[in-house]
């Protein structure tokens, strides 16, 4: 199934929140996306309804399986992107707006290529090539 781009910035959003607070909200959300509380809601509708996400009444959002495969597949491009690009001099600022740019349309052999460049002699690795 085919994910867009929107719904991937939702995922990495939910999976950095929960990494980061322990819990994901809809108003994290929005403030992180920098979106309404009503289109935080209309996307995790959505999510909800593809399987991605699970979400209670009154309790917090949870990412399901399909959803944190996709969450993790996007973040870890992120991350390695930003630091491909922060190798090639671009600013931290720059690199990041870029990476969440590229996270979605690279291809995975322009990836893995990535990931082993900014690996080599590296001893904390990035990216993970398990899944496309």
């Amino acid at each position: 199934m085919k994910i867009h781009k929107s719904a991937e910035d939702y995922l990495e959003a939910m999976l950095i929140l929960e990494e980061e607070k322990g819990y994901i909200r809809s108003v994290d959300i929005a403030r992180r996306l920098g979106v309404t509380k009503p289109s935080v809601s209309y996307a995790c509708k959505q999510l909800r309804e593809s399987g991605y996400i699970n979400m209670d009444a009154n309790g917090p959002i949870t990412l399901a399986p399909p959803g944190y495969k996709i969450a993790k597949r996007i973040y870890e491009r992120h991350k390695a992107l930003t630091a491909f690009l922060s190798k090639l001099g671009v600013s931290e600022e720059q690199a990041e707006e870029d990476a969440c740019e590229i996270e979605h349309v690279i291809s995975h052999e322009t990836y893995v290529a990535i990931c082993d460049f900014v690996n080599e002699g590296e001893d904390e690795k990035l990216g993970t090539y398990d899944f496309e």
